[in-house]
Formats: C-alpha cells, structure tokens, sequence
C-alpha cells in the first residue's frame, strides 16, 4: 500500500510542479491536483504509523512473552 501511495505522490508532484497554466481552467486542474497530493501524503502519514504502531506492539508483546511479563503484573 505505501508503494502505491509513494507513486501516487509522485505523479500528483509532478502534475504540480510541471504542470503549464495557460488560463483558469488549468489553475483549477493544478488546485485539484494539490489538493490529491496533499490527502494522498496524509494517507501515506496514517497508513506509516498505524504499520509502525502494530510493529511496536508486536515487539512488545514478544518481550514480554520472553520476560514472562504480562498486563497488570
């Protein structure tokens, strides 16, 4: 999922950044533009730190099975 995110961002940046603007329509193409990169980077954001948090518990709970700890101990 982050690899499809990641190409989107960058499709959506290139649009941005290349992008010609000749009259109003296409400044409301590059505005629709801006505004896909900046949901998809916040997407990529969420997605990043929900797989971080699960690895986090993963960890934990491993640690804890090899200390012998467990919740309310």
């Amino acid at each position: 999922m982050l690899d499809t995110l990641d190409a989107a961002i960058a499709e959506a940046r290139r649009k941005v950044e290349s992008g010609r603007v000749y009259d109003a329509d296409n400044e409301k193409v590059r505005i629709k533009w801006i505004r896909a990169l900046s949901y998809a980077v916040n997407v990529r954001r969420q997605v990043q730190n929900d797989r971080d948090l699960a690895e986090l518990a993963e960890k934990v709970e491993r640690l804890e099975e090899e200390t012998g700890l467990t919740e309310g101990a």
